[in-house]
């Protein structure tokens, strides 16, 4: 073999080295979790816990329960408004009572019945006006009394028509809806703030932490709860100046921690675009060396659980 041969061959060699170092390239990182904080817009005495640090639980398992006396009263307050203003809608579109409709009805037959028996009698007298046996005059006062019962007709059926609308006039019975409407959306609202009293699991995960015993006083917006959901849970660890520009968002990576079994299979989701633990003064070719970037990778939720927050991993780049 001559020198330039052995020479290509252990170049040859030392290339694959380097390719198969740089393929499994290795580095620390920790897991760490993004906590659901579940909190009630409201204060209150907490009333019942119904979960415990470390327990399981499916998306809306209940949590806690604030007191809700105040939000239960506000709430059977408007409801009862709101009655109020639906009866008075009820009252202002409906017509006069029954007992008033049908004493306008038989106004109407009643005047049907003179109109009837006075153009029976104009009809009578005048064959008799013909036939000679009574003056015009008399004609003339049956003439009249048919007039005056058409006339009455009319105004009874026109009694009955009024009697059969809504009592209330239109801009007043639009108010009356409107205020039925304002209460049926403060009903709404009070059912809103006594649901916020009691919370339930936004999502399926790990009870990380309970902050207040039953009993405490807990203030409005004070977290209570604090999950875990299996998502939530992801990878960060740092890798040189030299690695970073050669990793792309959705790349594959392998988790290795103590006790965790197989290696866990992540997918990075967010590469940082500024430096960790860089020179205070300038950029040289030395000081590049110290350059790290934060990387993060999410593991699929069913392997997720084999990860604790704080957790020391190894993690290959593939």
């Amino acid at each position: 073999m001559t020198r330039k041969s052995a020479i290509l061959i252990a170049a040859s060699a030392a290339l694959l080295s380097a390719c198969e170092t740089q393929k499994s390239a290795s580095f620390l990182g920790y897991a760490e979790g993004e906590y659901v904080l579940v909190a009630a817009p409201y204060g209150g005495s907490l009333e019942r816990l119904s979960v415990a640090r470390g327990q399981r639980i499916e998306a809306g398992a209940p949590l806690f329960a604030l007191e809700q006396a105040n939000e239960t009263a506000a709430r059977r307050e408007s409801e009862q408004r709101l009655r109020a203003a639906e009866a008075k809608v009820s009252d202002l579109s409906g017509a006069q009572r029954t007992a008033q409709v049908q004493a306008l009805e038989a106004a109407v037959e009643k005047a049907i019945a003179a109109l009837d028996y006075s153009r029976t009698q104009l009809a009578r007298n005048e064959k008799l006006l013909r036939d000679g046996f009574i003056s015009q005059a008399a004609v003339d006062t049956w003439r009249s009394a048919v007039q005056r019962n058409e006339a009455d007709l009319q105004e009874a059926r026109a009694q009955l028509a009024y009697g059969r609308q809504s009592i209330g006039r239109p801009a007043e019975l639009a108010s009356a809806r409107a205020e039925a409407g304002a209460a049926q959306a403060v009903v709404a609202q009070a059912e809103w703030k006594l649901d916020q009293k009691a919370q339930k699991a936004p999502a399926a995960g790990f009870v990380q932490e309970t902050f207040y015993v039953v009993g405490e006083w807990v203030p409005a917006g004070k977290p209570v709860v604090s999950l875990l959901p299996p998502e939530n849970v992801k990878v960060r660890f740092f890798v040189p100046e030299t690695v970073v520009g050669q990793l792309k968002m959705g790349h594959t990576v392998r988790v290795h921690c103590d006790g965790c079994g197989e290696d866990i299979a992540a997918t990075l989701s967010y590469v940082s675009s500024q430096a960790e633990y860089t020179p205070p003064v300038i950029y040289s070719r030395e000081s590049r060396a110290k350059l790290v970037f934060m990387v993060e990778a999410r593991p699929v939720a069913k392997d997720a659980t084999r990860l604790k927050p704080g957790q020391p991993v190894d993690v290959v780049l593939q």
